[in-house]
């Protein structure tokens, strides 16, 4: 039987474009591995709307 691992798919979005008001959303998807980062990531991405590096936090 295959092994599953411990690597899961997670959704990045920007917490500052949120309160700016501006339409749409700025996501990014990646992977973390749940047993070494059980908490929720944060990582500083490139939001194009708002034309500057931000906060992206882990939703869901």
């Amino acid at each position: 039987m295959a092994k599953k691992g411990n690597r899961v798919q997670v959704i990045l979005e920007c917490s500052e474009h949120k309160t700016s008001g501006m339409p749409g959303t700025s996501r990014y998807i990646t992977k973390k591995n749940k047993k070494n980062n059980p908490e929720r990531i944060e990582l500083k991405k490139y939001n194009p709307i708002l034309r500057k590096y931000t906060i992206h936090k882990e939703i869901k």
